[in-house]
């Protein structure tokens, strides 16, 4: 069997497993994204007739907070037809709550980051000698 023929089933699989950890990823930023969002006191409703499905898909911008105007009073929505199926609706104060508890959650994954960097310098890997035949 020639070469090209056994690397090229190898490569398709390794770029389906490329996707699927990118929509993975993608999935995991929304739920994240999601609890936030809850937490801040955006009222979520799910699309659960195919007009709200109809009506949750075109709408634009998905997974990103859009300003909109509903019977007069400025709410801020987020639409998600992919992955929750829903859509949720805050309020300005709700936005503001968003805001800051998204920064809040991005100042603790840098503290974490940056504890498990520490926390890997203090193995001192060098001390252990090689680990392999490549070294």
């Amino acid at each position: 069997m020639p070469a090209n023929s056994r690397i090229a089933p190898i490569l398709i699989i390794l770029m389906a497993l490329s996707l699927f950890s990118c929509a993975a990823m993608r999935r995991d930023a929304a739920i994240d994204k999601e609890r936030i969002l809850a937490a801040a006191g955006f009222q979520m409703k799910l699309a659960d007739t195919s007009d709200k499905r109809a009506r949750l898909t075109a709408f634009s911008p998905q997974r990103k907070l859009a300003a909109q105007t509903i019977d007069g009073q400025l709410r801020f929505v987020y639409a998600d037809a992919e992955y929750c199926k829903c859509v949720y609706v805050g309020t300005e104060q709700a936005h503001q709550r968003f805001q800051k508890l998204a920064l809040e959650k991005r100042i603790s994954d840098q503290q974490v980051q940056a504890a498990d960097a520490n926390e890997a310098a203090a193995m001192q890997w060098g001390a252990w000698g090689g680990w392999g035949p490549w070294y």
